[in-house]
């Protein structure tokens, strides 16, 4: 085999190994998925006249993965106030919506509570 046809297979290789790490990179881009969802109740009223939401949000990057409780407005939830959680807080069990707030309860018996006052208003 000449040198020449050696190099374009050493070529050929390298991209198969360039392309096989960009695949990889590109399949563990960062994302984001809502894996809950709750929205403000009709009996509860907030200050601000808007209805909101709450969503446990799962940011998935290549360095591992981080849980987001975001409430606010915004029904796509690009927006909000936010709380990191602790992924081994596991799934919401229930959520509670009250004039002073909302309380989020997890699988583990965790619980979290937003003041209103965080997420009001467009925050």
């Amino acid at each position: 085999m000449s040198a020449g046809r050696r190099l374009k297979g050493l070529g050929y290789v390298v991209l198969g190994i360039v392309v096989g790490v960009a695949l990889s990179v590109a399949a563990r881009w960062p994302r984001s998925e809502v894996v809950y969802r709750s929205d403000q109740p009709p009996a509860v009223d907030y200050a601000d006249g808007s209805e909101h939401a709450l969503a446990l949000v799962r940011e998935s990057a290549l360095l591992g993965e981080s849980h987001q409780i975001v409430v606010g407005r915004d029904p796509g939830f690009s927006y909000g106030h936010r709380v990191d959680v602790d992924a081994s807080f596991g799934s919401v069990r229930m959520t509670e919506w009250t004039s002073a707030g909302v309380r989020v309860g997890f699988a583990t018996g965790h619980e979290v509570f937003i003041p209103a006052r965080y997420f009001i208003g467009g925050r």
